[in-house]
């Protein structure tokens, strides 16, 4: 492997790498390994990983499981073209299909998240032979054409110059944003499928494919569906039969405890989109989990989707490896145990500061949202507005701590590798605690 110093990785990224997301004048952190939960920079500085880098590295840094699996791979057979069936692409197809719940019959592999949910896309107007997607506002699904305009954050509005036909959105169930007093989670969900069903009645619903929805809201802030609101949006889709698309490439793998987040609500998905958990960062790879009438649609038509890597075959090794280390560690009750003791420190932060106005958690997946006053609920920053980089300050306190997390608008998402332990969690907290204070100086005057 080709040396360089720290200051030529940071120098050629400047100059030859335009980051996603990002301007050219970015100022990278040069990363230069990791184990466990921690990753280091080129000045041997340590950093708690509590944002799993992009809510991929479940299992952490340095899995010996997954490292060996991929050597052996790698040696044996690297890859094969998707047209040919290997070893690891047959078994995890199964091991994925006897994960999901029992409509669920055929896999369609991918190279991560954005393409799943363009596969996903791809396939329900196929099957349906309809138009109309709809999706949230407070969601992102991608970044591809189709994927991007499923999104409702402001990250697609690059994407609809000129304006795809057809994607849809509508409100989140997002509780605390509402500007209505809720008796119970039962009433929110009721309130907000109301609302969802007058405008599928709007856009005919014989004209509309799919309702593309995150299990649990992920990067947009952790937004978890009350009660009711999941079980409920699955008898509006069969109602007017429309598909039920649930995107878990962020909550599935164990993120909230289960599989697949949607389980919390025992609900059956006519198609999953899946990414980061089924590898943990170690390869990319995707995939869309079809029910058995979508499949069976397709055992005699061509499914007009495809990519190169498409169920890569290293990439399927190391998803097995993962599916084998979360079950043989008990990663996914691990999670729940340790997810107990995040809600408690996160509901003490909420006590504590002036800044914080909602704690949201689920698992091992949780976000804090930020405010200039709890009583009126202002935003620390205005949505799609922070001019004065007042979030990008606070992620830098963080990091100058040793504390690297990410988040959108006025939310930190904390979402750790599921390995943490509770010693490591309070010492996070600490962390987190100390920048807080700060923002309730600086920042709330």
């Amino acid at each position: 492997m080709t040396e360089l110093s720290k200051e030529e990785i940071i120098a050629y990224d400047r100059q030859y790498n335009q980051h996603p997301w990002l301007t050219g004048t970015v100022e990278p952190l040069a990363v230069a390994r990791g184990e466990g939960i921690y990753f280091w920079d080129y000045d041997g500085k340590r950093y708690m990983d509590m944002s799993c880098q992009l809510s991929c590295m479940n299992l952490g840094y340095g899995n010996r499981r997954i490292l060996d699996a991929m050597h052996a791979q790698m040696e044996l057979l690297p890859y094969a073209a998707p047209a040919h069936a290997s070893a690891p692409k047959s078994a995890l197809a199964k091991r994925l299909v006897e994960l999901a719940p029992e409509n669920i019959a055929k896999t369609v592999f991918t190279c991560g998240g954005s393409d799943a949910n363009e596969a996903a896309l791809n396939l329900a107007r196929t099957f349906t032979g309809r138009p109309k997607i709809l999706s949230r506002y407070r969601s992102y699904h991608g970044s591809t054409l189709g994927s991007g305009n499923i999104s409702g954050d402001p990250r697609r509005f690059a994407l609809e110059n000129p304006a795809a036909n057809g994607f849809l959105k509508f409100f989140d169930p997002y509780i605390y944003r509402t500007p209505v007093s809720f008796a119970s989670g039962a009433q929110a969900g009721a309130y907000y499928l109301a609302q969802l069903e007058e405008q599928i009645l709007y856009e005919n619903p014989a004209q509309i494919a799919a309702v593309f929805v995150e299990s649990v809201t992920g990067a947009n802030g952790v937004i978890i569906p009350p009660d009711g609101y999941l079980q409920g949006l699955r008898a509006l889709c069969d109602q007017y039969g429309i598909l039920l698309v649930c995107d878990e490439v962020m909550a599935g793998f164990g993120r909230t405890g289960k599989p697949f987040a949607f389980e919390h609500w025992g609900v059956r998905p006519d198609l999953i989109t899946f990414a980061k958990g089924v590898t943990c960062g170690y390869m990319p790879l995707g995939g869309v989990l079809l029910s058995r009438e979508i499949a069976d649609y397709f055992a005699d038509r061509v499914f007009q989707f495809g990519l190169t890597y498409s169920g890569h075959t290293l990439a399927c090794a190391a998803g097995l490896a993962c599916l084998d280390y979360y079950n043989e560690a008990n990663v996914f009750a691990r999670v729940n145990e340790t997810g107990k003791l995040l809600g408690e420190l996160l509901e003490a932060q909420k006590a504590k500061h002036a800044c914080v106005g909602d704690v949201r958690y689920i698992g091992l997946f949780s976000a804090v949202e930020l405010v200039r006053d709890k009583r009126t609920k202002e935003p620390l920053t205005p949505f799609g507005g922070d001019v004065q980089g007042v979030m990008k300050q606070i992620f830098a306190l963080l990091r100058e701590r040793g504390f690297s997390a990410y988040g959108r608008e006025n939310n930190i998402n904390i979402t750790p590798p599921l390995t943490i332990t509770a010693q490591e969690l309070r010492s996070a907290f600490a962390i987190l605690d100390e920048v807080l204070t700060l923002v309730d100086g600086r920042y709330l005057q």
